[in-house]
């Protein structure tokens, strides 16, 4: 029964919080309804652009901060 199957879904959501509940505890193949699986794999492909952009942008800023230690000869 998919009732059943959601609420074990937010149970973990709960006990585990949001992002590990679908990034790193289960993909729920119990879980036999479409759109959730759909809004999940969406999610996760958010998450991950999201930490790339921030971690990107990070780099790129420790890179323009090393440059001007080396143009001022630190």
């Amino acid at each position: 029964m998919d009732g059943e199957n959601f609420e074990y879904v937010r149970a973990i959501m709960n006990q585990e919080g949001f992002h590990y509940c679908f990034a790193n505890y289960s993909s729920f193949p119990e879980v036999k309804d479409e759109k959730f699986h759909e809004l999940r794999k969406q999610y996760l492909k958010a998450a991950n652009e999201l930490e790339k952009y921030v971690n990107d942008k990070a780099q790129d800023y420790f890179m323009d901060i090393s440059e001007e230690f080396d143009e001022e000869g630190f």
